[in-house]
Parts: structure tokens; C-alpha cells; sequence
């Protein structure tokens, strides 16, 4: 950890030195909070988002808030170790090709609903009807489930430094995501102004207590979401090793591994039962496995937690943004970008300015990322990119 910043309501622990002022202000005002249990904890990537920081993570007492789980409900990261070593570039190109005829990208969904086997079930207890914004979204979810979104969504071909070739993706909830997202805040919104909370507007940090019926039903919605965005992965990953199979038979496909990195659960700290949000923050609890990603030229890693408690058990989701997505267009040079991939012999997504929001100058330095958090997690394996899908 960085430093402790004791002069707001409550603690904001820091393992970053150089958080900007929009990211620290967000901070600040989670700080002052009611109702955050304990201290804020801001994580190594961290960069602005809406009310909270992504990269974040707070506890908070009897009441949930639904920016502080952001838009993306359950986005996270998928990755499976496979038997093969040394796949050659003409081979990664034809993957390549397969994997954007067969996963739509972006906006894109499936012409045709896919099967609802593949659909989660709703938590237990509770039916579809129970769920108003889920179900209503429900016939839309299965044509997108089994696709990539866009953002900072890809799908990697990656290598250890035993030589043995990896899949990884990430993306997450899709359209129903963002709908439970933005009906539930408009709910806590409207909540907030007519109790007269206290909580300005300009934070974005309007909340629904836990045990209103609003409350309940976001919580629950939002686990649909959670293992929506598991589905959609899940369903990805397979059609990814079909594709794997059919150019590189014969293949054997290890355990797939799956880390969501936002969501808010009921854990137990500091002495209390509370309701942990991570908005961009992967749990790091002790002996537990995670992934922190890096931007599409630069590493991944398979990381195994540590428990520290004054990061409530979580660690970073990536190596974060440091410049705005419009910033990035606007300033990094397009050839030096795709120069950089090129030296690295990495098939790439890089060929416009409209990509350079994903380009390896828009993020932070991975390496620096992870020794920031030397005391959450200790590195399993590091992942170097072959090849690149972005959304």
C-alpha cells in the first residue's frame, strides 16, 4: 500500500502515488459517504468512472449502490491453458478469421436466439417473472449471449513462458447489464431525492437500502447479470476451442478459469457483515486464483491472492487506463502504436485512430501495476499476446 488518506470521513487507502484529481475527488466522496463501512480502497489501475472509481472498492452498511457496480454488471475475464505449444502465424491469422466469423464483435449479436439451455437459471427462489428487467430483456439475451461487446472487450491468443498457448477473454453482461444498471439507479436516484439522503447529486453515488423491495430486487438482478456475463464467457470459450480444434488438432483444454471484476457481495469485515462493491477490482482473497489482464502488446498475469485485509481480499482488474478513450484518439501516434505490436510480432486489432482507445499507450504500465500490489497477490504465470480481437 501506498499511503492512507485520513482527512475525509473515512480512510482512503491507496496503492497508487500518482492518482489523478478527478479519480482522487471520486474517492473522496465515497469517503464521505454514509454508511461506508470502515475505509475506501483504490486499487493500483485505478482511473475515473461514474460515481466511483474504476478500480475501487468500498464496503458499505445495509444499503447498495448501483454505480459503485458500474454499467458492465459482471464483466470479467475467462482463460484456459491448452497442450499446444508453438502455433505458427499463418495458422493464428486463419484463427484469427474464424474467431470474427463465428463470435460477433462490438455491436453485433446472432442473427438467430441461441439456445436457452445456455441462458443462467435465476437465483434460487426466485423465477423469471420475479426478475422485471431481466425478463423483459430475456428474448434480446439470447442473441447476445456468445458475443464480445466492445470497449476494452478481446480475445487473446497468449503464450507462458513454458511455451504453452492460452485463451483468454474478456467481456461481460451486454445489454441486460446496462439496462439493470441504469433502472436500478434511476430508482436509487429517485429514492435519494425524495428521502432527501443528503448525498449531492453531483457524486452519482445515489443508493437503495438493503432491505427495501428496490434493494432486494437489484441485488438479485444484478446476480442474473453476474452469471449472464459467466454464460456469455463460457459460451465464447467453447466456440473459441471448436475453432482452436479444428486448425490445431490435436489439443487438450485445461480447466477454464473465470474472475468477474464487477458486482457487490455480502462478505464479512472488520467485524461486520457488509456489502463489498468492486467496480473494476478482482477478488484476491487468500490462496484464491485471478487474472489481471494487460492491454492488447503487453502482459497478462494468473495471480493467487494474498487476503489482505485492508484491500477487503481484492486486488486490480488490469492495468488501468491513463488516458480517456477521445484523449487517446486524439494524442497517441498511430504508427508508433502499431510499430509497437509489429516488433512484438503480435496480430493485432490496431489500424485506425478510432483504435487507439485500446492501444498499449492508452494504458498504465502493467509491470508497474502488479509490483504496486506486491502485498495482494503474488504472480503465478505471465502471458505474453500472440494475437488480438478487440471489440
Amino acid at each position: 500500500m501506498e499511503r492512507t488518506i485520513t482527512t475525509e470521513t473515512r480512510p482512503i487507502k491507496l496503492w497508487l502515488p500518482d492518482i489523478d484529481d478527478d479519480t482522487l475527488q471520486q474517492a473522496r466522496n465515497l469517503a464521505n459517504f454514509p454508511g461506508i463501512h470502515h475505509h475506501i480502497a483504490i486499487m493500483p489501475d485505478a482511473h475515473v468512472g461514474y460515481g466511483m472509481p474504476i478500480g475501487g472498492v468500498a464496503a458499505t452498511d445495509n444499503l447498495v449502490i448501483p454505480n459503485a457496480v458500474g454499467v458492465d454488471i459482471g464483466c470479467g475475464v475467462c482463460t484456459v491453458q491448452t497442450t499446444l505449444k508453438n502455433v505458427d502465424r499463418s495458422e493464428l491469422k486463419k484463427i484469427m478469421g474464424a474467431i470474427r466469423r463465428e463470435i460477433p464483435l462490438g455491436f453485433k449479436h446472432h442473427k438467430n436466439a441461441q439456445p436457452s439451455k445456455f441462458m443462467p437459471q435465476p437465483p434460487k427462489g426466485i423465477t423469471l417473472r420475479d426478475l422485471p428487467v431481466v425478463s423483459s430483456e430475456y428474448k434480446s439475451g439470447r442473441s447476445q449471449l456468445g458475443t464480445l461487446g466492445g470497449g476494452n472487450h478481446f480475445i487473446e491468443i497468449q503464450r507462458d513462458e513454458d511455451e504453452y498457448i492460452w485463451l483468454m477473454i474478456h467481456s461481460g453482461s451486454r445489454n441486460i447489464g446496462y439496462r439493470v444498471a441504469r433502472h436500478y439507479n434511476n430508482l436509487a436516484q429517485a429514492y435519494n431525492t425524495n428521502h432527501m439522503s443528503g448525498v449531492p447529486t453531483s457524486w452519482q453515488l445515489a443508493f437503495l437500502p438493503l432491505d427495501s423491495e428496490a434493494g432486494q430486487l437489484y441485488l438479485q438482478e444484478m446476480q442474473y447479470c453476474v452469471d449472464f456475463a459467466r454464460a456469455n464467457r463460457k459460451l465464447m470459450m467453447e466456440r473459441l476451442q471448436d475453432i482452436i480444434q479444428e486448425f490445431c488438432s490435436p489439443v487438450h483444454f485445461f480447466e477454464r478459469i473465470d474472475i468477474a471484476h464487477n458486482y457487490a457481495t455480502l462478505e464479512h469485515h472488520f467485524g461486520k457483515d457488509v456489502l463489498v462493491h468492486r467496480k473494476g477490482a478482482t477478488r484476491a482473497g487468500k490462496g484464491e486464483i485471478g487474472i489481471i489482464p494487460g492491454s492488447q502488446g503487453t502482459s497478462s498475469y494468473i495471480v493467487q491472492g494474498k487476503g489482505n485485509p485492508d484491500s477487503f481480499c481484492s486486488c486490480s482488474h488490469g492495468a488501468g487506463r491513463k488516458l480517456g478513450r477521445k484523449q487517446a484518439q486524439r494524442t497517441l501516434n498511430l504508427q508508433k502504436e502499431i510499430t509497437i505490436l509489429e516488433e512484438q510480432h503480435i496480430i493485432h486489432a490496431v489500424r485506425s485512430k478510432r483504435n487507439l482507445e485500446e492501444a498499449v499507450g492508452a494504458y498504465k504500465n502493467i509491470e508497474k501495476v502488479l509490483s504496486r500490489q506486491k502485498d495482494l497477490v503474488a504472480p503465478l504465470t505471465r502471458l505474453q499476446p500472440l494475437a488480438v480481437v478487440k471489440g
